[in-house]
């Protein structure tokens, strides 16, 4: 209800899965997502993420409180303790393998968007987890702005991955999680912000903007998506792309004046509530499948081998010759074998009238490099 206005514009009406008040807590909201979470262990791909203007209670959701306590635990920490203990229950049939990344998607006038080098770090037990994300939440961009003292100036995303093994039929499972504290979103006007600060505030919008357009090529089914337009849909796109589950938590502020953010926040997420992403689908590699390409690898190294040994042939003959110049082969693997050279060295045996060729051969990236013959 908008008290400022009157008849039809005075009420606007909005539907979603759940609607948690101000006196929901951590441990309610956190059984209402559970399944979903659990799922990362049965090999589906999840994403979650928070949405809502700074100050709305987005990373007291992911996070939980400056100070945590155990009441205060949000959905990250959460998440991965009950992974733990589906983890320590499954131990008899499943040996899973767990490990974290936190990565900050970082919006500044210096920079532009940029995603700093992300360690996969395993983890076995939630202090581990408590640990890394405290270093992570150190190091995350924040300042002071008219609507909040700590606002958030970056996506926060702790990603989490599974990969977990059938003792009995050797079949793997892998699935991912992306637990994503998006940066506060608000009209720069009502964050009061200047300089620097305004630039930033602007790319914040332009890449919560870029997640909208993602969201509506979705929601209209278009052949084109545009991931590639932020950072933050290139991370999201294996979540957002049609074969995950996909949460969103749409935060709004009680205040009075909040309400223009409050509306805008309700229409972005009623689009992402039409969006249908079809059905999703485990990561699953059959005993079977994974011993195929155990041999296929093996096949491609043996042919690998025979290709060098054919190199290794023509180099030979070439200098046997008395053929000093570069030789460049075209005929027998054109598509691996990409440049061939000669060279004479010493005789590795030091008798005089003895020559050995030094072999230099060029694949793809990798190098070949001193390989000698008599």
């Amino acid at each position: 209800m908008t008290s400022s206005k009157q008849g039809k514009d005075a009420r606007k009406s909005f539907t979603f899965n759940r609607v948690f008040g101000p006196l929901a807590t951590q441990a309610e909201v956190f059984v209402d997502m559970q399944p979903l979470v659990r799922s990362v262990l049965d090999g589906y791909n999840v994403c979650i993420f928070a949405y809502g203007q700074t100050g709305s209670g987005k990373t007291f959701t992911m996070s939980g409180p400056k100070i945590l306590t155990e009441e205060g635990l949000g959905v990250n920490y959460r998440a991965l303790n009950d992974l733990f203990d589906i983890q320590a229950q499954r131990r008899d049939t499943f040996c899973y393998e767990i490990s974290v990344q936190m990565m900050e998607i970082r919006n500044s006038s210096q920079n532009g968007i940029a995603v700093p080098d992300a360690n996969r770090v395993p983890v076995a037990s939630t202090s581990d987890v408590v640990d890394l994300m405290n270093l992570g939440q150190k190091n995350r961009a924040v300042c002071s702005t008219a609507m909040n003292d700590r606002s958030s100036r970056s996506h926060s995303c702790v990603t989490v991955h599974v990969q977990g093994r059938d003792l009995t039929s050797g079949t793997v499972l892998r699935g991912c999680m992306h637990l994503v504290d998006l940066a506060g979103s608000e009209r720069v006007d009502k964050s009061e912000v200047v300089g620097d600060r305004l630039k930033e505030a602007q790319h914040i919008n332009k890449s919560l903007a870029a997640l909208g357009d993602v969201i509506a090529s979705l929601a209209q089914k278009n052949a084109h998506v545009p991931y590639r337009n932020s950072k933050l849909t290139q991370l999201l796109q294996d979540s957002l792309g049609g074969q995950a589950k996909t949460l969103m938590f749409v935060h709004i502020a009680p205040e009075p004046d909040a309400i223009g953010e409050s509306i805008s926040t309700l229409k972005f997420a009623d689009r992402v509530a039409s969006v249908e992403l079809g059905a999703a689908k485990t990561n699953k590699e059959g005993g079977e499948v994974k011993e195929l390409k155990e041999q296929v690898a093996l096949k491609q190294l043996l042919l690998m081998f025979l290709l060098l040994q054919i190199a290794c042939l023509k180099a030979a003959l070439a200098s046997k010759d008395g053929e000093n110049e570069s030789i460049r082969s075209t005929h027998s693997s054109p598509d691996i074998l990409r440049d061939i050279r000669i060279s004479h060295a010493p005789p590795a045996s030091g008798h005089p009238g003895e020559e050995a060729g030094c072999l230099e051969v060029f694949i793809f990236q990798a190098e070949i490099h001193s390989t000698t013959f008599s």
